[in-house]
């Protein structure tokens, strides 16, 4: 499954995955031999590759020819990319789209081969032992398309109010298989000697039936909220970003309670014959930082909130639809109205299923935990905002975000630290002007970056890492913030906040780690965040338990993070029902 809705009726579209495909390990002792393996998957749903860390091919055929373009969801945590033998990809990160355009395939059977790799080094600044776990395998889909010479790459759709009416702001951005491909900046070096073009384009034998045009121009029609807008003679060789703007009558707003949404679809003709198409999703609502609130649509939000890894005992990251759904009518029936990205992009189906569902999304770039001498690494810097320039592109439509956030925990409280927050918010405000940003920092007293966000947002643990009353240590964080710091004035939220338990450990005397310390623990933290006036808002960490990483923490119970409100089966703890009743009340 690639999205809930249908994202194309002209352009052929073909799921390569939802189904088996042969996977082999590189090294261990099953190096060589070979699997069926339902994909999306991590090995490590599979029997013998509980904990594997290493590298791992997955091959698949299929039959086409022309022009191609090949989309992967997610490959964790890198991946190289061969067709027929030829590497046509490689990249970095398991939590970001990446693509490959192929021009004039040969018709026939053709072989793919993705070579997974979670394996840690100095290579990889972001996925480093920590405290969640880095999975391997084809975890998200993969998508086969075919293309013409010119094609829809994206299209993004900014709505505002003004004068009473709603308003969108319209960019559609083309690609044209003979130039280069827009935003392609690759921060994972390929070497030299690798013969890779910069732009994940190869060239096979064969002919292509779909010839290339005399005529470089088409036409641009778009369809909005029964609108429609045609754009004429778009020179594809000089312009690949098409702008416009529509005016809507009888809009409905995409609010929490009714999340109303809205397709657009987009075409490109020549000869008024339409032969490329997009259609995504939006809904008409505004975000807003204004003051010491954040407003949607007008109007002042309340966050009651959790953090959530993608993380599964069966599945690893690679959560199915059914799943991911289950995962959020919990959460819903908690009595939450958003879910933090903990700590980097989510599926996409997981953010359709927020927009449907009017779930506020704080989604983030993929960086926790980084210590000054971890962000010196030469390659952290080109790494996490590759995450952002790929993230914010991708999700840019879906309603439900409405915040993004960079580097949780990191070095905020040093000034080569301070250098990297700015440079990433520079990049988000580059991408998208339409939300506010923030990062969650948990550097008591000493944060020197609170300048920089539109946010202050603080994780805090009373009551467990220290035993200070949650009252008194917000008090006196939130009065430094607003009296010493340049976060003065702006929304103040916790990002984080929660306690350990053991799901069926209990005792008489409520000690660390039972359920009914987390419960009282998290009673008396959420009593005391949402009854404080100046704070908009918390996220619980967290919603479930999650695997770590074996490397980072071993002193873990069960090697997990057990801060959830639920097990990692989903079974609830005694903290659920308190939570329940603190968010619906």
């Amino acid at each position: 499954m690639v999205r809930t809705f249908n994202t194309h009726n002209i352009r052929k579209q073909q799921e390569l995955t939802g189904k088996y495909w042969d996977f082999s390990p590189c090294v261990g002792k099953y190096a060589g031999e070979h699997f069926k393996v339902a994909t999306p998957c991590c090995w490590e749903s599979h029997p013998k590759f509980a904990g594997y860390r290493g590298e791992g091919e997955y091959t698949t055929t299929f039959k086409t020819g022309g022009n191609i373009r090949l989309e992967f969801k997610g490959i964790s945590h890198t991946a190289e990319v061969w067709l027929d033998g030829r590497k046509i990809a490689k990249h970095y990160n398991a939590y970001t789209i990446f693509d490959a355009v192929c021009t004039n395939l040969s018709y026939g059977e053709h072989t793919l081969t993705v070579r997974a790799d979670n394996r840690f080094s100095e290579k990889s600044a972001l996925h480093i032992p920590n405290d969640y776990m880095s999975y391997g395998g084809v975890s998200r889909p993969v998508v086969l398309e075919q293309i013409s010479d010119v094609y829809i790459r994206n299209v993004h759709v900014t709505p505002y109010k003004a004068d009473g009416k709603w308003k969108a702001k319209i960019e559609i951005y083309l690609e044209n298989t003979k130039g280069n491909k827009y935003g392609d900046k690759d921060c994972f070096k390929i070497n030299e000697t690798e013969n890779i073009s910069e732009n994940n384009r190869c060239v096979s034998d064969g002919e292509n039936d779909i010839k290339n045009s005399e005529n470089r121009s088409v036409d641009v029609l778009v369809k909005v909220a029964g609108e429609n807008l045609i754009l004429k003679n778009i020179d594809v060789e000089k312009n690949n970003i098409v702008k416009a703007e529509m005016e809507f009558d009888n809009i409905n707003e995409w609010t929490q309670e009714t999340p109303e949404l809205y397709y657009i679809e987009v075409k490109l003709l020549r000869n008024e014959k339409a032969f490329d198409d997009l259609i995504d999703r939006f809904g008409f609502r505004e975000i807003k930082a204004s003051g010491k609130e954040i407003l949607l649509n007008g109007e002042k939000i309340r966050i009651k909130g959790v953090c959530r890894h993608e993380d599964h005992p069966q599945f690893g990251c690679a959560l199915p639809f059914a799943a991911i759904a289950a995962d959020i009518e919990l959460i819903k029936d908690m009595g939450a109205n958003s879910i933090r990205t903990s700590h980097y992009p989510n599926d996409e189906i997981f953010l359709d299923i927020c927009d449907e569902q009017g779930i506020l999304v704080w989604e983030e770039n993929h960086a926790r935990g980084l210590s000054e001498e971890n962000m010196r690494n030469p390659n952290f810097e080109p790494q996490a905002e590759k995450v952002i320039e790929e993230m914010i592109p991708a999700h840019y439509n879906h309603p439900s975000i409405y915040i993004w956030g960079i580097l949780n925990e990191c070095a905020s409280d040093t000034e080569y630290g301070k250098e990297c927050y700015k440079k990433q918010f520079d990049i988000i405000r580059k991408l998208d002007t339409s939300r506010p940003c923030s990062f969650a920092s948990c550097k008591f007293k000493t944060d020197i970056c609170f300048e920089l966000p539109d946010v202050v947002s603080y994780n805090i643990y009373p009551l467990w890492y220290h035993d200070t009353e949650p009252d008194e240590y917000l008090d006196d964080l939130y009065k430094w913030v607003q009296n010493e710091t340049k976060g003065v004035g702006k929304p103040f939220m916790i990002t984080e906040i929660g306690a350990g338990g053991l799901y069926g450990y209990r005792n008489n005397y409520d000690s660390k780690w039972t359920e009914e310390y987390q419960a009282e623990a998290l009673r008396k933290q959420l009593t005391a965040v949402l009854g404080y006036k100046d704070c908009i808002g918390v996220y619980i960490w967290q919603f479930c338990d999650i695997r770590i990483s074996d490397e980072w923490f071993g002193t873990r119970p069960r090697t997990m993070n057990n801060k959830g409100i639920v097990d990692e089966f989903r079974r609830k703890k005694l903290a659920y029902n308190v939570v329940k009743e603190i968010f619906n009340k």
